[in-house]
């Protein structure tokens, strides 16, 4: 192979990868990928799958407080069925105040945590929460 060609071969990979996966923003997701096709599995690892995803999501985990989580339910993403489950939490800010509570969906892609959304009004409608005290227990 020449030069030219591996060189083409290194820009393309990762375009064609990207699509694969899908994404939102610069984060790739399975769910746009054909690997999430099919019916989805329940997340039994749901609770630390959201802490992984929220540690990623918050600018400092630390010092969350009012957390708590609903149960996953099956929620149409895309013309797709995926497993999603609502967050509620009050985030500290930068300057250390405490402002207004958020809600946030995590959703599932295979049984496995796949990202936090911020669109929840179709998502979280009718969510039945519990206490998520692990979120209030994050560290760095």
């Amino acid at each position: 192979m020449g030069r030219l060609a591996k060189r083409a071969v290194i820009l393309v990979l990762p375009l064609a990868l990207a699509a694969c996966f899908g994404s939102d923003g610069d984060r790739p997701s399975l769910m746009e990928g054909t690997q999430a096709g099919g019916p989805q599995p329940f997340p039994d690892n749901f609770r630390s799958d959201t802490l992984a995803l929220m540690r990623a999501y918050l600018n400092n985990p630390v010092g969350v407080r009012d957390a708590s989580i609903a149960e996953p339910v099956l929620r149409e993403i895309g013309g797709r069925q995926f497993y999603v489950s609502c967050l509620h939490f009050t985030p500290r800010e930068p300057d250390g105040s405490y402002k207004t509570m958020r809600e946030r969906a995590a959703v599932f892609v295979n049984g496995r945590g796949d990202r936090v959304t911020e669109r929840t009004n179709e998502f979280c409608a009718g969510a039945v929460y519990t206490p998520f005290p692990e979120l209030e227990k994050m560290t760095r």
